[in-house]
C-alpha cells in the first residue's frame, strides 16, 4: 500500500532559518562549482557558511535573505523546498548591507574578513539584473535532492506569484545563471520568458559562467 505524501506550502518561520540558510547557499551555487557565498565565506567550511547564513536569515534588519520573505514546501512535515519573493525597493540594496554588518558581528566576522570576501565575490555586481520599479522578484530557489522532480517548485512559484499579485505587483522577474538550462526550462513552464541578460568576462573568469539571464512574466 502506497501512502501519498502530504505537501503543505507554509510561510517560513524562525525555526526554518537553518533550512533557509541551506537554500540560500544552494541557490547561489546553481549548477556551478562555487557560488557567491562560497567566495564571500571562502575561509569557512560548509558548516561555517551555513552558520553565517543562518545568522543572516535571522537579523533584526529584514532583507531578501531573511527567512521572512520565504515560503517553504513541507513534505510530511519536513522542509523540502523553498524560495523567496520581494520588492527590490524594500528588501534589496541597503537592507542586505545593513543585515550583513549585523550578521558579521553575530558570527565574529571581522571587517577585514568581510572586505576580503567581497573582493573575491564582487564581480557578480557586474551582472546583477536590473528590475523595473514595483517588479515582484522571485529568487533563492532550491529543493533538497531527495525531493526533486515532484513539482514542488511549480507549486512554490505559483503561490509566490499569487502573493506578489496580492501586494499590487503586475510583473514578476526571476533570474538564472547562463547555462542552467534545467532551471530556465522549469521557469518557462511557469510562464516566464527570457527578456535580458548581462555578461561579463571578469565574472566568468571567477564563477565559470558568462553571466545572468532575467526572465519575466505578467501576474
Amino acid at each position: 500500500m502506497t501512502v501519498e505524501a502530504e505537501v503543505r506550502i507554509v510561510e517560513a518561520r524562525a525555526e526554518h532559518a537553518p533550512f533557509v540558510a541551506w537554500v540560500t547557499l544552494t541557490a547561489f551555487r546553481s549548477h556551478l562549482e562555487k557560488g557567491f557565498w562560497d567566495f564571500m565565506l571562502e575561509e569557512e567550511d560548509e558548516a561555517g557558511k551555513l552558520h553565517y547564513l543562518e545568522a543572516l536569515a535571522t537579523t533584526e534588519q529584514l532583507h531578501w535573505a531573511h527567512y521572512s520573505p520565504f515560503i517553504v514546501a513541507e513534505v510530511n512535515g519536513t522542509p523540502a523546498a523553498a524560495l523567496c519573493g520581494y520588492f527590490q525597493e524594500e528588501l534589496g540594496g541597503a537592507a542586505i548591507q545593513t543585515a550583513g554588518i549585523e550578521a558579521n558581528a553575530r558570527t565574529g566576522r571581522s571587517e577585514e574578513q568581510a572586505a576580503e570576501g567581497f573582493a573575491r565575490a564582487m564581480s557578480v555586481m557586474n551582472v546583477i539584473p536590473e528590475h523595473v520599479a514595483g517588479t515582484w522578484i522571485v529568487e533563492n530557489v532550491a529543493t533538497l535532492p531527495e525531493f526533486r522532480r515532484r513539482g514542488l517548485v511549480d507549486r512554490l512559484v505559483g503561490e509566490m506569484l499569487e502573493r506578489g499579485r496580492g501586494k499590487g505587483a503586475s510583473t514578476a522577474d526571476i533570474s538564472v545563471f547562463i547555462g542552467n538550462d534545467a532551471a530556465q526550462r522549469a521557469y518557462e513552464k511557469c510562464g516566464f520568458e527570457a527578456i535580458a541578460e548581462k555578461r561579463d568576462a571578469g565574472f566568468e573568469s571567477v564563477y565559470g559562467t558568462p553571466g545572468i539571464r532575467t526572465l519575466r512574466r505578467a501576474i
